[in-house]
């Protein structure tokens, strides 16, 4: 907590703790806090709880309902509504302090539940993805092994077939043939080791947004909103852009190559991925305002052939997804109609800032 005095142990909880005084002033807050409030302790430190929560009426009531009667008070599964128009759930303790010195002053301890929620579903699909990147591989072998045979065979005809007229039969198993030999590739995703290198995520940003004003150079508008204190990371380049590039053609198809997609990036700290938790993590925000993704795919979008696009194979999201769990990271999606963001984290832990 960014108080003198206050034990560094809670600098490293992922639990929002906060203290007021009698008049509801915030006096410490700690990392966490800082991070779920998307403000920092400097800032915060003196503003009253409606100023730093002016929608937050319930806590405001449950605040001075605990400096009335000096009781805990426990609530579980509150909706909080925080600046920008967030809306979290949270378990909130509102404990009275007896110390010397803290007459009337408050611990205020939220957990968010929205992330234990994520975490869970996060570590769900990871497992899920190696599941089925594991019975992929397995079928892609079955599946190319007959099809080099298939192959190999109409080669071998061709050159016995006595009516050249006839060779455009054989000519078509040979085409189709490496057809599904590519698309079982491309399902498997990129197969070659990483190259890394330190990366500026700014970059890759910057090269996506000129590849698709090159694309789509009517109609579509690409906003920046970079945060340009993100050190560099090490990471191959080329798969990185490979990636994103994926996403922001989702996205671009999503608004039917008519409208704005936002590029944003930013810091998460004390960050969880997988079973890992990270002191820093990278993220990459590419917003779109299209219809939304279906909710009954939203689960699904990043397995291969799943797809809400009338002809699409589906395969681009898979790919990206499989690309960023390489880096160590993983990438994450909220739809709903007129607005959806997928999400890109990058641990950090190699930052060269």
């Amino acid at each position: 907590m960014h108080t003198g005095s206050s034990p560094r142990i809670l600098d490293n909880l992922t639990t929002a703790v906060l203290t007021f005084d009698a008049d509801l002033r915030l006096t410490s807050i700690n990392p966490a806090g800082e991070m779920l409030f998307e403000i920092s302790a400097k800032k915060a430190v003196g503003q009253r709880l409606a100023e730093l929560l002016p929608h937050a009426r319930l806590a405001t009531r449950t605040l001075n309902q605990t400096l009335e009667s000096r009781h805990p008070i426990t609530a579980r599964g509150v909706p909080l509504k925080l600046p920008g128009h967030r809306i979290i759930t949270v378990d909130c303790t509102v404990t009275p302090l007896t110390d010397a010195g803290a007459d009337g002053a408050l611990l205020v301890e939220l957990t968010q539940v929205d992330r234990l929620l994520r975490l869970a579903r996060d570590e769900s699909m990871l497992e899920r993805q190696a599941a089925n990147r594991a019975v992929m591989r397995g079928l892609a072998h079955e599946i190319k092994n007959p099809l080099g045979g298939l192959r190999g065979a109409a080669q071998l005809l061709e050159r016995e077939l006595p009516d050249k007229s006839l060779r455009e039969y054989t000519r078509i198993i040979i085409h189709e043939a490496d057809r599904l030999r590519n698309l079982v590739d491309r399902m498997m995703g990129p197969h070659k080791p990483l190259k890394k290198q330190p990366v500026n995520i700014h970059e890759i940003l910057e090269h996506v947004r000129k590849l698709m004003l090159v694309e789509v150079p009517v109609g579509l508008t690409l906003e920046r909103d970079y945060d340009p204190s993100l050190p560099e990371f090490d990471g191959e380049p080329e798969q990185l852009t490979q990636a994103v590039l994926n996403i922001v053609r989702n996205s671009a198809e999503a608004i039917q190559h008519q409208g704005t997609i936002r590029l944003r990036t930013g810091i998460e700290r004390s960050f969880t991925i997988g079973q890992k938790r990270h002191r820093l993590v990278l993220r990459a925000d590419i917003e779109d305002s299209g219809p939304g993704i279906p909710e009954e795919i939203q689960e699904h979008i990043f397995y291969p052939m799943v797809t809400a696009k009338p002809g699409g194979t589906g395969l681009g999201l898979s790919i990206a997804q499989d690309i960023i769990a390489k880096h160590g990271g993983l990438i994450e999606c909220r739809s709903r109609p007129g607005h959806t963001v997928f999400s890109i984290y990058l641990p950090l832990e190699n930052g060269h800032g």
